[in-house]
């Protein structure tokens, strides 16, 4: 068996690693398009590709590490503070808008492009589910910045200042 020490500093690193992977992997996402462009076919088609392999390889992923960890590390609380009761409320916006639309978006917005492709000209199909995919990822600006700044604020149960007033 693991001693306490070791296995708090094994949720850390998993936690670090996932916020890391999901952070990055929502970034890269804002930033791919800017860089290949949104007016070439093969760059939208490409740009697709990128973010469904991303979101399968880096958000999520990082997404579920970042859960687990948070969860571990909550249960040492015997009463959980208001920071953390309001970042499980974001991670639970994240990971519904992750899961139920992310998942299914990914591949049909590169099947989309790829029909970009055959038809020579950018679809009123691809650029709806565009839309759609721009107020999703904006719905997120939020809580993912509000769930960031707890994580980095918040005071973990295990170390020496755990009773200052952000815990309140």
């Amino acid at each position: 068996m693991l001693s306490k020490t070791l296995s708090q500093k094994l949720v850390s690193l998993m936690y670090l690693v996932g916020i890391i992977m999901y952070v990055g992997g929502i970034l890269s996402h804002i930033v791919i398009p800017n860089v290949l462009g949104t007016t070439d076919l093969y760059a939208i088609y490409y740009t697709a590709v990128y973010k469904q392999q991303s979101a399968y390889i880096l958000i999520l992923p990082g997404l579920v590490l970042k859960l687990l960890a948070t969860l571990i590390e909550s249960r040492e609380y015997k009463q959980k503070p208001l920071w953390l009761k309001v970042q499980y409320a974001c991670m639970a916006f994240l990971t519904v808008n992750a899961f139920v639309f992310l998942v299914p978006m990914m591949p049909e917005m590169t099947e989309l492009a790829a029909r970009n492709l055959d038809l020579g000209i950018i679809s009123d199909s691809y650029q709806a589910h565009a839309e759609k995919e721009m107020i999703i990822g904006i719905s997120n600006a939020l809580p993912l910045l509000v769930m960031v700044i707890l994580s980095a604020v918040g005071t973990k149960p295990h170390s020496k200042i755990c009773s200052t007033s952000i815990n309140q």
